[in-house]
C-alpha cells in the first residue's frame, strides 16, 4: 500500500509545522525535517541519537533548487545533476551563507540530493528542502521499507515522528553514492553509481575515495555504521561454513547469506534453528543491495546468535555493497 494525495499533503503540513515524517526515496527511507528549521532539526538529532557534528543530506525537488542551498557550484556539479538526478547521488558543494550549522555539521559544506522516488518528488515540491538522513536509529540498519520505521520508532503523542509515509519497499536499498566537489572530486561514500560512470560524465579520473584522506565529514563515514544488533562476520565461503557448522552444532542460531554454491554445501549439514536462515545472494548487484538491509534486519528479528556473509565480487560495481558489510562487521572479529 502506497500513499495517497491526501496523505501526502498531510505530511508536508506536519513538516511545515516543525514535526518529523519519514517518507521513501529510492535508496532508503529517509527520516525528514524542514532544512530551515533549527527546532525541527534539534529533533531530528535528538530522535536518531544523531551526533551533532555529523551533517544530514538536503533533499530537493529540482536541479534548479541547488542555487537555494549551495554556493560557487561549478560546472561539474551540474554536470553530474543533469546525469544522475533524480537519481541516488548526493553532492558536496560550498555552502549558501544561511544555511543552518545543524544540517552541516558545523561545516562550510552541504549535501544535496535529488531523490528518484515520485512520493518523495510530490513532498519535496510541497515542502522544499528536507533534512532527511535514514530513518533509523543512529549507526544501525538503514529502513527499506515503512513497515521498517515503525519496528524502529514509536509513534505516539509524544514522539516528534509525526507520520510515516508508504511507499513500498525501495527499489536501490543502500544509501546514495556522495561525491564531494569542494575542491578535486572524489567519491567520499561508495553507491550503486560506481567511479566509472561518474568519471565518464566529469572526464577525468577522482581522486582516491577513502574518507580517511579528507577532512570533510559526510553521512556513513564512520568506521561502524549500517550495522545490525546481531554480531556480523564477513569471510570467505570456506570459512562461512566452517564457522556456520561449528554454532549450528551447539545449537546456536546463525544466519547466513551466502552464494549458492556455499549456501548448498552448508545447508547439507545444517540443521535446528539456522537451516531456515540461509539466503542464496543474487548474483547481480542491484538484486543484491536491494535485499541486504531488508534481510539483516530479518535475522535481527529472529535473535539469531550470528550472521555470516559471503565476501562479494571485488569488480568496481559492488564498491557500495562491500562499504556497507564492512562497515556493518566492523565491530566484529574479522575472520
Amino acid at each position: 500500500m502506497t500513499a495517497s494525495v491526501n496523505e501526502i499533503e498531510r505530511a508536508a503540513a506536519f513538516l511545515k509545522a516543525g514535526k518529523l515524517v519519514a517518507f521513501p526515496t529510492e535508496t532508503v527511507y529517509g527520516l525528514g525535517a524542514d532544512a530551515s528549521n533549527d527546532r525541527a532539526l534539534a529533533s531530528l538529532y535528538e530522535l536518531k541519537g544523531r551526533p551533532v557534528s555529523h551533517p544530514v543530506i538536503v533533499h530537493i525537488a529540482a536541479i534548479s533548487e541547488l542555487e537555494k542551498w549551495a554556493k560557487n557550484i561549478s560546472a561539474d556539479a551540474y554536470k553530474l545533476a543533469e546525469k544522475f538526478w533524480p537519481g541516488p547521488m548526493t553532492l558536496i558543494l560550498p555552502r549558501a551563507d544561511h544555511v543552518h550549522s545543524q544540517v552541516t555539521g558545523g561545516q562550510d559544506s552541504i549535501g544535496l540530493r535529488l531523490p528518484a522516488h515520485p512520493l518523495a518528488l510530490k513532498l519535496l515540491a510541497m515542502t522544499g528542502g528536507l533534512a532527511a538522513p535514514s530513518a533509523n536509529r543512529f549507526g544501525r540498519l538503514s529502513p527499506t521499507s515503512a513497515e521498517a520505521v515503525r519496528a524502529e520508532f514509536q509513534l505516539d503523542g509524544d514522539s516528534p515522528l509525526a507520520m510515516v509515509l508508504d511507499g513500498g519497499a525501495c527499489e536501490v536499498g543502500i544509501e546514495s553514492t556522495i561525491i564531494a566537489l569542494t575542491s578535486e572530486a572524489k567519491i567520499l561514500r561508495p553507491g550503486m553509481i560506481s567511479s566509472q560512470a561518474v568519471e565518464a560524465v566529469l572526464g577525468y579520473k577522482l581522486a582516491l575515495n577513502d574518507t580517511r584522506q579528507t577532512d570533510l565529514r559526510v553521512p556513513g563515514s564512520l568506521p561502524s555504521h549500517y550495522a545490525p544488533q546481531t554480531k556480523l562476520t564477513v569471510t570467505d565461503g570456506k570459512s562461512l561454513i566452517e564457522l556456520a557448522l561449528e554454532l549450528n552444532a551447539l545449537d546456536k542460531g546463525v544466519g547466513v547469506i551466502a552464494s549458492a554454491a556455499t549456501a548448498e554445501q552448508l545447508m547439507e549439514s545444517m540443521s535446528g534453528r539456522g537451516y531456515d536462515a540461509v539466503v542464496v545472494a543474487p548474483p547481480e548487484v542491484d538484486q543484491y543491495a536491494r535485499l541486504l538491509y531488508e534481510q539483516l534486519r530479518r535475522f535481527d528479528a529472529l535473535k539469531l546468535d550470528r550472521i555470516f556473509v559471503e565476501t562479494v565480487s571485488t569488480d568496481e560495481s559492488w564498491d557500495g555493497v562491500r562499504d556497507r558489510l564492512q562497515r556493518a562487521s566492523a565491530e566484529t572479529e574479522q575472520v
